[in-house]
Protein backbone atom coordinates (compact mmCIF):
# COMPACT_ATOMS: atom_id res chain seq x y z
CA UNK A 1 0.00 0.00 0.00
CA UNK A 2 2.64 2.14 0.52
CA UNK A 3 4.20 2.39 -3.11
CA UNK A 4 7.30 0.15 -3.34
CA UNK A 5 7.01 -1.36 0.19
CA UNK A 6 4.10 -3.37 0.44
CA UNK A 7 3.17 -3.67 4.34
CA UNK A 8 3.43 -7.12 6.15
CA UNK A 9 2.09 -9.34 9.33
CA UNK A 10 -0.94 -10.45 10.93
CA UNK A 11 0.21 -9.29 14.49
CA UNK A 12 0.43 -5.70 15.75
CA UNK A 13 4.04 -6.68 16.52
CA UNK A 14 5.14 -7.85 13.11
CA UNK A 15 3.23 -5.06 11.03
CA UNK A 16 5.01 -2.53 13.65
CA UNK A 17 8.31 -4.27 12.84
CA UNK A 18 7.73 -4.43 9.19
CA UNK A 19 7.35 -0.53 8.73
CA UNK A 20 10.20 -0.06 11.73
CA UNK A 21 12.33 -2.10 8.77
CA UNK A 22 10.92 -0.07 5.90
CA UNK A 23 11.94 3.36 8.10
CA UNK A 24 15.40 1.55 8.90
CA UNK A 25 16.20 0.61 5.35
CA UNK A 26 15.40 3.93 3.97
CA UNK A 27 12.27 2.69 1.88
CA UNK A 28 10.28 4.53 3.98
CA UNK A 29 10.88 8.50 3.93
CA UNK A 30 10.83 10.51 6.59
CA UNK A 31 6.99 12.20 6.50
CA UNK A 32 5.62 9.31 4.49
CA UNK A 33 1.88 8.71 5.39
CA UNK A 34 0.66 5.46 6.85
CA UNK A 35 -3.14 4.30 4.98
CA UNK A 36 -5.93 4.49 7.52
CA UNK A 37 -6.23 2.12 10.03
CA UNK A 38 -9.32 0.18 8.11
CA UNK A 39 -7.88 0.03 4.70
CA UNK A 40 -4.53 -1.13 6.15
CA UNK A 41 -6.12 -3.90 8.39
CA UNK A 42 -8.59 -4.83 5.01
CA UNK A 43 -5.33 -4.76 2.85
CA UNK A 44 -4.28 -7.02 5.48
CA UNK A 45 -7.24 -9.60 6.49
CA UNK A 46 -6.91 -8.52 10.19
CA UNK A 47 -9.17 -6.49 12.90
CA UNK A 48 -8.94 -2.88 12.91
CA UNK A 49 -7.19 -3.02 16.23
CA UNK A 50 -4.65 -4.70 15.52
CA UNK A 51 -3.77 -1.95 13.00
CA UNK A 52 -4.12 0.62 15.91
CA UNK A 53 -2.21 -1.58 18.09
CA UNK A 54 0.44 -1.91 15.64
CA UNK A 55 0.22 1.88 15.12
CA UNK A 56 0.64 2.66 18.77
CA UNK A 57 3.82 0.67 19.56
CA UNK A 58 5.10 2.47 16.44
CA UNK A 59 4.50 5.68 17.95
CA UNK A 60 5.37 4.59 21.66
CA UNK A 61 9.00 4.29 20.13
CA UNK A 62 9.35 7.73 18.15
CA UNK A 63 9.08 5.84 14.47
CA UNK A 64 5.56 7.53 13.69
CA UNK A 65 3.09 10.40 14.87
CA UNK A 66 -0.34 10.62 15.01
CA UNK A 67 -2.25 13.73 14.08
CA UNK A 68 -6.29 12.83 15.12
CA UNK A 69 -7.94 12.94 11.15
CA UNK A 70 -4.88 13.78 9.52
CA UNK A 71 -3.67 10.13 10.12
CA UNK A 72 -0.06 8.96 10.91
CA UNK A 73 3.14 9.66 9.44
CA UNK A 74 6.66 8.62 9.82
CA UNK A 75 8.48 11.23 11.72
CA UNK A 76 10.55 13.68 10.08
CA UNK A 77 12.94 12.40 11.82
CA UNK A 78 12.55 9.30 13.68
CA UNK A 79 14.47 8.03 16.55
CA UNK A 80 16.18 4.91 14.42
CA UNK A 81 17.87 7.80 12.71
CA UNK A 82 19.72 9.73 15.10
CA UNK A 83 20.72 13.42 14.47
CA UNK A 84 24.44 12.90 15.18
CA UNK A 85 24.44 10.95 12.10
CA UNK A 86 24.07 14.29 10.21
CA UNK A 87 27.51 14.43 9.57
CA UNK A 88 30.04 16.36 7.32
CA UNK A 89 32.90 14.32 6.36
CA UNK A 90 36.71 15.34 7.61
CA UNK A 91 39.06 16.06 4.99
CA UNK A 92 42.43 15.46 5.82
CA UNK A 93 44.19 18.66 7.24
CA UNK A 94 41.13 19.73 8.07
CA UNK A 95 40.20 21.35 11.41
CA UNK A 96 36.90 19.80 13.07
CA UNK A 97 35.23 21.73 15.20
CA UNK A 98 32.23 20.19 14.96
CA UNK A 99 32.41 17.24 17.90
CA UNK A 100 31.23 19.40 20.93
CA UNK A 101 34.47 17.83 23.08
CA UNK A 102 36.32 19.35 25.94
CA UNK A 103 39.99 20.03 25.10
CA UNK A 104 42.04 17.17 26.59
CA UNK A 105 44.98 18.79 27.50
CA UNK A 106 42.32 20.89 29.98
CA UNK A 107 40.94 17.55 31.68
CA UNK A 108 42.82 16.56 34.64
CA UNK A 109 45.16 13.13 34.56
CA UNK A 110 42.83 10.24 36.29
CA UNK A 111 45.59 7.83 37.25
CA UNK A 112 46.22 9.41 40.45
CA UNK A 113 41.96 9.71 40.74
CA UNK A 114 41.26 6.35 39.82
CA UNK A 115 44.40 5.13 42.20
CA UNK A 116 43.34 6.81 45.13
CA UNK A 117 39.55 5.27 44.39
CA UNK A 118 40.64 2.19 44.63
CA UNK A 119 43.05 2.41 47.66
CA UNK A 120 40.40 3.90 49.71
CA UNK A 121 37.89 0.91 50.02
CA UNK A 122 37.31 -2.57 49.82
CA UNK A 123 35.17 -4.19 47.32
CA UNK A 124 32.07 -3.04 46.70
CA UNK A 125 29.32 -6.04 47.29
CA UNK A 126 25.57 -6.50 46.70
CA UNK A 127 23.38 -4.60 49.81
CA UNK A 128 25.67 -2.02 50.29
CA UNK A 129 25.02 1.65 49.47
CA UNK A 130 24.49 2.64 45.71
CA UNK A 131 26.02 5.67 46.09
CA UNK A 132 29.93 6.71 47.76
CA UNK A 133 29.77 8.97 50.44
CA UNK A 134 32.24 10.81 49.42
CA UNK A 135 30.22 11.63 46.40
CA UNK A 136 27.30 12.08 48.03
CA UNK A 137 29.07 14.67 50.54
CA UNK A 138 30.35 17.02 47.90
CA UNK A 139 27.19 16.90 45.82
CA UNK A 140 24.81 17.94 48.21
CA UNK A 141 27.17 20.84 49.36
CA UNK A 142 27.71 21.70 45.78
CA UNK A 143 23.69 21.82 45.95
CA UNK A 144 23.51 23.82 49.10
CA UNK A 145 26.00 26.10 47.91
CA UNK A 146 23.83 27.23 44.84
CA UNK A 147 20.93 27.96 46.72
CA UNK A 148 18.91 24.66 45.79
CA UNK A 149 16.10 23.15 47.92
CA UNK A 150 17.02 20.54 50.12
CA UNK A 151 16.63 16.86 48.66
CA UNK A 152 17.72 13.09 47.94
CA UNK A 153 20.34 13.13 45.81
CA UNK A 154 20.63 9.98 43.14
CA UNK A 155 24.00 8.61 40.92
CA UNK A 156 22.60 8.13 37.18
CA UNK A 157 25.04 7.55 34.09
CA UNK A 158 25.54 10.85 33.01
CA UNK A 159 23.25 14.19 31.86
CA UNK A 160 20.91 12.09 29.73
CA UNK A 161 20.92 8.82 31.18
CA UNK A 162 19.16 11.08 34.59
CA UNK A 163 17.60 13.53 32.18
CA UNK A 164 15.47 9.54 30.34
CA UNK A 165 14.74 8.04 33.99
CA UNK A 166 13.35 11.16 35.29
CA UNK A 167 11.34 12.02 31.90
CA UNK A 168 10.40 8.31 32.49
CA UNK A 169 9.26 8.27 36.02
CA UNK A 170 6.51 10.93 35.55
CA UNK A 171 5.53 10.97 31.67
CA UNK A 172 3.75 8.48 29.05
CA UNK A 173 4.26 7.71 25.66
CA UNK A 174 2.26 11.15 23.63
CA UNK A 175 2.88 13.84 26.61
CA UNK A 176 4.29 16.97 25.57
CA UNK A 177 8.04 18.35 26.98
CA UNK A 178 9.45 22.23 26.39
CA UNK A 179 12.73 22.21 24.87
CA UNK A 180 15.07 24.58 23.80
CA UNK A 181 15.03 25.71 20.30
CA UNK A 182 18.28 25.02 18.88
CA UNK A 183 18.74 22.88 21.72
CA UNK A 184 20.91 19.99 22.60
CA UNK A 185 20.49 17.06 19.86
CA UNK A 186 20.76 14.54 21.89
CA UNK A 187 17.43 15.26 23.98
CA UNK A 188 16.04 16.04 21.06
CA UNK A 189 16.38 12.17 19.80
CA UNK A 190 15.69 11.05 23.18
CA UNK A 191 11.92 12.44 23.44
CA UNK A 192 10.40 10.71 20.12
CA UNK A 193 12.54 7.53 21.28
CA UNK A 194 10.10 7.75 24.32
CA UNK A 195 7.36 8.37 22.73
CA UNK A 196 7.13 11.66 23.88
CA UNK A 197 6.65 15.31 21.79
CA UNK A 198 9.40 18.33 21.85
CA UNK A 199 7.72 21.95 22.34
CA UNK A 200 9.73 24.10 20.86
CA UNK A 201 11.08 26.59 23.07
CA UNK A 202 13.01 29.86 21.52
CA UNK A 203 16.02 31.00 23.44
CA UNK A 204 18.36 33.97 23.26
CA UNK A 205 22.07 34.82 24.95
CA UNK A 206 19.92 34.62 28.29
CA UNK A 207 17.98 31.12 27.86
CA UNK A 208 14.66 30.56 27.03
CA UNK A 209 12.26 33.28 26.80
CA UNK A 210 9.80 33.65 29.10
CA UNK A 211 6.72 34.18 26.77
CA UNK A 212 7.63 31.08 24.36
CA UNK A 213 7.84 28.88 27.58
CA UNK A 214 4.25 30.44 28.70
CA UNK A 215 3.11 29.25 25.40
CA UNK A 216 4.51 25.62 25.46
CA UNK A 217 3.12 25.16 28.55
CA UNK A 218 -0.06 26.36 27.74
CA UNK A 219 0.13 24.09 24.83
CA UNK A 220 -0.01 21.22 27.20
CA UNK A 221 3.67 20.76 28.15
CA UNK A 222 3.98 18.10 31.12
CA UNK A 223 7.53 18.58 31.57
CA UNK A 224 10.51 20.83 30.66
CA UNK A 225 14.08 20.85 30.30
CA UNK A 226 16.07 23.93 31.04
CA UNK A 227 19.76 24.38 30.59
CA UNK A 228 21.43 26.82 32.85
CA UNK A 229 24.20 27.39 31.24
CA UNK A 230 26.83 26.33 28.71
CA UNK A 231 23.42 25.87 26.68
CA UNK A 232 24.37 23.72 23.86
CA UNK A 233 24.39 25.00 20.94
CA UNK A 234 24.28 28.90 21.79
CA UNK A 235 26.02 28.84 25.19
CA UNK A 236 23.19 30.38 26.75
CA UNK A 237 23.21 31.10 30.23
CA UNK A 238 20.42 32.47 32.64
CA UNK A 239 20.77 35.71 34.00
CA UNK A 240 19.46 36.83 36.98
CA UNK A 241 16.31 38.68 35.56
CA UNK A 242 15.55 35.69 33.27
CA UNK A 243 15.90 33.22 35.51
CA UNK A 244 13.24 35.88 37.74
CA UNK A 245 10.88 35.93 34.62
CA UNK A 246 11.32 32.06 34.18
CA UNK A 247 10.54 31.67 37.65
CA UNK A 248 7.82 33.68 37.37
CA UNK A 249 6.07 31.90 34.30
CA UNK A 250 6.57 28.44 36.29
CA UNK A 251 4.71 29.43 39.15
CA UNK A 252 1.66 29.21 37.29
CA UNK A 253 2.02 25.98 36.24
CA UNK A 254 2.65 23.55 39.47
CA UNK A 255 2.08 20.34 37.80
CA UNK A 256 4.28 20.46 35.31
CA UNK A 257 8.34 18.52 35.93
CA UNK A 258 10.90 20.48 36.07
CA UNK A 259 14.61 19.16 34.98
CA UNK A 260 17.49 21.60 34.78
CA UNK A 261 20.45 20.47 32.86
CA UNK A 262 23.53 21.70 34.51
CA UNK A 263 25.98 19.98 32.60
CA UNK A 264 28.24 22.81 32.38
CA UNK A 265 29.64 22.67 36.12
CA UNK A 266 32.74 22.81 36.78
CA UNK A 267 34.33 24.34 33.51
CA UNK A 268 31.93 28.11 33.52
CA UNK A 269 32.80 30.86 35.63
CA UNK A 270 28.92 32.07 35.00
CA UNK A 271 27.25 31.65 38.49
CA UNK A 272 23.99 29.12 38.76
CA UNK A 273 20.41 30.67 38.44
CA UNK A 274 18.15 28.23 40.06
CA UNK A 275 14.67 28.03 38.68
CA UNK A 276 13.26 25.65 40.91
CA UNK A 277 11.40 26.23 44.02
CA UNK A 278 9.15 29.00 41.89
CA UNK A 279 6.12 26.24 41.55
CA UNK A 280 6.43 22.83 40.27
CA UNK A 281 5.76 20.23 42.85
CA UNK A 282 8.62 18.03 40.90
CA UNK A 283 11.49 18.86 39.68
CA UNK A 284 15.34 17.86 39.53
CA UNK A 285 18.91 19.47 38.72
CA UNK A 286 21.33 17.37 37.21
CA UNK A 287 24.93 17.50 37.25
CA UNK A 288 27.72 15.30 35.14
CA UNK A 289 30.71 14.89 35.15
CA UNK A 290 31.50 14.92 31.80
CA UNK A 291 32.63 18.14 30.12
CA UNK A 292 34.97 19.09 33.29
CA UNK A 293 36.78 15.48 33.81
CA UNK A 294 36.10 13.51 30.61
CA UNK A 295 33.20 11.89 29.16
CA UNK A 296 34.09 8.75 29.65
CA UNK A 297 33.38 9.08 33.24
CA UNK A 298 29.74 7.97 32.73
CA UNK A 299 28.66 9.50 36.22
CA UNK A 300 26.05 12.39 36.92
CA UNK A 301 24.23 13.24 40.15
CA UNK A 302 21.00 14.72 41.14
CA UNK A 303 18.99 16.12 43.47
CA UNK A 304 15.32 16.44 43.25
CA UNK A 305 11.93 16.09 45.44
CA UNK A 306 11.72 13.63 47.14
CA UNK A 307 9.00 11.43 45.09
CA UNK A 308 10.97 11.95 41.70
CA UNK A 309 14.22 10.94 42.82
CA UNK A 310 12.55 7.80 44.69
CA UNK A 311 11.68 7.24 41.64
CA UNK A 312 14.19 7.22 39.65
CA UNK A 313 16.42 5.89 42.14
CA UNK A 314 14.15 2.60 42.58
CA UNK A 315 13.67 1.90 38.83
CA UNK A 316 17.81 2.04 38.24
CA UNK A 317 17.60 -0.56 41.43
CA UNK A 318 15.53 -2.69 39.47
CA UNK A 319 17.86 -2.64 35.77
CA UNK A 320 21.07 -1.47 36.19
CA UNK A 321 21.38 -1.32 40.30
CA UNK A 322 24.14 1.26 40.43
CA UNK A 323 26.53 3.25 39.19
CA UNK A 324 30.17 1.45 39.16
CA UNK A 325 31.58 2.78 43.01
CA UNK A 326 34.84 2.78 41.20
CA UNK A 327 33.76 5.48 38.72
CA UNK A 328 31.72 6.90 41.78
CA UNK A 329 34.83 7.67 43.77
CA UNK A 330 37.27 9.04 41.19
CA UNK A 331 34.55 11.67 40.06
CA UNK A 332 34.45 12.37 43.75
CA UNK A 333 38.84 12.24 43.86
CA UNK A 334 38.69 14.83 41.07
CA UNK A 335 35.67 16.70 42.16
CA UNK A 336 37.66 17.69 45.90
CA UNK A 337 40.50 18.37 44.09
CA UNK A 338 39.71 20.32 41.59
CA UNK A 339 38.90 24.19 42.81
CA UNK A 340 41.77 26.03 41.24
CA UNK A 341 41.90 24.04 38.33
CA UNK A 342 37.95 24.15 37.52
CA UNK A 343 38.75 28.08 37.48
CA UNK A 344 41.59 28.15 34.99
CA UNK A 345 39.51 25.72 32.82
CA UNK A 346 36.22 27.97 32.47
CA UNK A 347 38.95 31.11 31.99
CA UNK A 348 40.69 28.97 29.32
CA UNK A 349 37.68 28.61 27.83
CA UNK A 350 35.82 31.97 27.88
CA UNK A 351 39.23 33.22 26.67
CA UNK A 352 39.09 31.04 23.29
CA UNK A 353 35.23 31.85 23.00
CA UNK A 354 35.71 35.57 23.35
CA UNK A 355 38.82 35.52 20.52
CA UNK A 356 36.38 34.05 18.14
CA UNK A 357 33.33 36.08 19.39
CA UNK A 358 35.41 39.55 19.14
CA UNK A 359 36.83 37.98 15.61
CA UNK A 360 34.02 37.81 14.14
CA UNK A 361 32.67 41.22 15.28
CA UNK A 362 34.65 42.65 14.08
CA UNK A 363 33.50 41.44 10.64
CA UNK A 364 30.28 42.28 11.01
CA UNK A 365 29.18 38.46 11.77
CA UNK A 366 26.50 37.64 14.39
CA UNK A 367 27.46 34.79 16.70
CA UNK A 368 26.73 34.01 20.57
CA UNK A 369 28.60 32.14 23.31
CA UNK A 370 28.07 33.27 26.52
CA UNK A 371 29.36 30.07 28.33
CA UNK A 372 30.81 27.15 27.67
CA UNK A 373 32.80 25.18 24.32
CA UNK A 374 30.59 26.14 21.71
CA UNK A 375 29.58 29.52 19.60
CA UNK A 376 26.41 29.47 17.37
CA UNK A 377 27.16 31.30 13.94
CA UNK A 378 23.60 31.90 12.32
CA UNK A 379 23.63 31.95 7.98
CA UNK A 380 21.33 31.84 5.24
CA UNK A 381 21.76 28.50 4.42
CA UNK A 382 23.48 25.73 5.79
CA UNK A 383 24.57 23.39 3.21
CA UNK A 384 26.39 26.24 1.05
CA UNK A 385 28.00 27.46 3.88
CA UNK A 386 29.15 23.94 5.45
CA UNK A 387 30.33 23.30 2.07
CA UNK A 388 32.46 26.23 1.56
CA UNK A 389 33.61 26.42 5.11
CA UNK A 390 35.12 22.54 4.36
CA UNK A 391 36.74 23.44 0.77
CA UNK A 392 38.53 26.23 3.55
CA UNK A 393 39.62 23.72 6.02
CA UNK A 394 37.00 24.15 8.64
CA UNK A 395 34.32 21.66 9.62
CA UNK A 396 31.32 22.59 11.66
CA UNK A 397 28.58 20.93 13.08
CA UNK A 398 25.41 21.54 10.80
CA UNK A 399 22.54 23.68 12.77
CA UNK A 400 20.11 21.02 11.67
CA UNK A 401 21.33 18.66 14.38
CA UNK A 402 19.65 21.09 16.37
CA UNK A 403 16.72 22.71 15.77
CA UNK A 404 12.96 22.11 15.56
CA UNK A 405 11.84 25.68 13.76
CA UNK A 406 14.44 28.17 14.79
CA UNK A 407 16.25 29.73 11.84
CA UNK A 408 19.43 27.96 10.30
CA UNK A 409 22.84 28.27 12.02
CA UNK A 410 26.35 26.22 12.21
CA UNK A 411 28.01 25.58 16.00
CA UNK A 412 31.66 25.84 16.35
CA UNK A 413 33.37 24.08 18.93
CA UNK A 414 36.08 26.33 20.25
CA UNK A 415 37.64 24.22 23.27
CA UNK A 416 40.61 23.65 21.02
CA UNK A 417 40.50 26.72 19.41
CA UNK A 418 43.36 29.32 19.48
CA UNK A 419 43.67 32.82 19.09
CA UNK A 420 45.40 32.56 15.85
CA UNK A 421 42.70 29.45 14.64
CA UNK A 422 39.91 32.08 15.51
CA UNK A 423 41.33 35.10 13.20
CA UNK A 424 41.73 32.58 10.44
CA UNK A 425 38.28 30.98 10.88
CA UNK A 426 36.77 34.56 10.91
CA UNK A 427 38.58 35.44 7.66
CA UNK A 428 36.92 32.25 6.20
CA UNK A 429 33.70 32.80 7.73
CA UNK A 430 33.59 36.24 6.56
CA UNK A 431 34.50 35.38 3.35
CA UNK A 432 31.78 32.44 3.09
CA UNK A 433 28.79 34.99 4.25
CA UNK A 434 29.87 37.77 2.79
CA UNK A 435 29.91 41.48 3.88
CA UNK A 436 28.39 41.62 7.15
CA UNK A 437 27.54 37.75 7.49
CA UNK A 438 24.10 36.67 8.08
CA UNK A 439 21.40 38.69 8.75
CA UNK A 440 19.25 36.36 10.95
CA UNK A 441 19.03 36.36 14.46
CA UNK A 442 18.84 33.21 16.97
CA UNK A 443 15.47 33.74 18.04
Amino acid sequence: MLGDYPLKGRRASEIAAHIEQGVSSGQLAPGTPLPPLRDLAVELGVNPNTVAAAYRLLRDRGVIETAGRKGSRILPRPALTPRDQIRVPVPERARDLSTGNPDPALLPDLAPALAAAVARTGPVLYGQSRIDPGLLELARSSFEADGLPGGPIAVASGALDTIERTLGAWLRPGDAVAVEDPGWGSLLDLLPAMGLRPLPVRLDDEGPLPEALAAALTDGARAVVVTSRAQNPTGAALGEARAAALRAVLAEHPGVLLIEDDHGHGMVDQPYRPLVGAGPRHWAVVRSAAKAYGPDLRVSVMVGDEETVGRVAGRLRLGAGWVSHLLQRTVAELWRADAAPAASVAAAYRERRDALLAELAARGIEAHGASGLNVWVPVPDETSALAALVQRGWVAAPGARYRIQSPPGLRFTVAGLDRAGARDLANDLAAVLGTGGADTRLV
